[in-house]
């Protein structure tokens, strides 16, 4: 029962990163617009975090870091895709190429460093409750921050006036245009709010998860991140979900080694990236289904009075 609370422990700190991050790209999609750069934001974002954790030695700078750093490179990401029309696709790409090599030169100093020993985290009272104290209430308070804000973007989204335009403007930005609504901003608010996400789960990968800094730390979660967006059909809990599953996946390499099954250890870290592509493979098999729940204008240019 000890090794099943730490597996779940596990779970739920390593789909915190995926589950922030997707919440990030789901409110970028839900104005219209796809971030493939997701994986190179995290990455900016994981040194920016790490290098102020290290000097600084407070993990609330090391968030405030990662998510200015998230939300600088989408703005970039945004004009171009916004303003100058460039295509998403390839823009995000470039987005995540040019974030590998960046973090890759910055990072250089810090290769090899760790933080120094933080006190542990737990709930008073619960975290001592037998199975379900280990389980749940010993982690670092991001990955309830994390559950909070799936309730907090749900509400956002679904009884907010401003959740509403946002979602309108993802329909149909033409139409949200002709009511007076500025869909270009709106959109670039969007970006930015999802890339300052997917810097905190950069941050929290660096200065949590790891706690250390190498190149390539993200190790593809960006794009499981992408991916659990449409997995979800662009629901905020289903994310969550989604992430705890994802998350699962992951620490099952660990607990079949720990358990001693004969498995090759490349073919056990395959796992997590082989299940995002049976999961997709799945979800494609019913375009209705999707083409129901995805935004509309999701990928789209938007040219206002053209």
């Amino acid at each position: 029962m000890d090794q099943f609370a730490l597996l779940i422990a596990a779970t739920l700190a390593s789909g915190t990163p995926l589950a922030i991050a997707g919440l990030g790209l789901l409110i970028n999609e839900k104005a219209g617009v796809l971030n493939l750069g997701a994986e190179g934001i995290m990455l900016v974002a994981a040194i920016a975090g790490f290098a102020a954790a290290f000097n600084t030695g407070s993990d609330t700078m090391a968030f405030i870091a990662g998510a200015a750093a998230g939300a600088v490179l989408a703005a970039g990401f945004g004009v171009l895709v916004i303003w100058l029309n460039t295509n998403q696709y390839a823009t995000g790409l470039a987005v995540s190429l040019f974030g590998y090599g960046f973090s890759a030169f910055v990072g250089l100093g810090y290769v090899g460093k760790k933080l120094s020993e933080r006190v542990p985290f737990d709930v008073p009272v619960l975290s001592q409750v037998p199975f379900i104290g280990p389980a749940f209430f010993r982690h670092h308070p991001m990955v309830y921050i994390a559950i909070g804000l799936i309730g907090l973007t749900m509400w956002f989204l679904y009884k907010s006036r401003a959740g509403l335009v946002l979602r309108a403007v993802g329909e149909s930005p033409e139409s949200a245009h002709a009511l007076g609504y500025k869909g270009r901003w709106i959109r670039l608010g969007a970006v930015m709010a999802g890339g300052a996400l997917c810097g905190v789960a950069g941050a929290f990968l660096s200065v949590v998860y790891a706690p250390l800094w190498v190149e390539g730390l993200v190790a593809g979660r960006g794009w499981i991140a992408l991916a659990l967006t449409t997995f979800a059909t662009w629901r905020p809990l289903r994310v969550l979900f989604g992430a705890y599953l994802f998350g699962g996946v992951t620490m099952a390499q660990f607990a079949l080694q720990g358990a001693g099954v004969d498995i090759s250890s490349q073919l056990l870290a395959m796992l997590p990236y082989l299940a995002t592509i049976i999961v997709l493979a799945v979800i494609s098999r019913n375009p209705t289904w999707i083409r129901i729940n995805m935004p509309a204008s999701l990928g789209k240019p938007f040219h206002p009075g053209a």
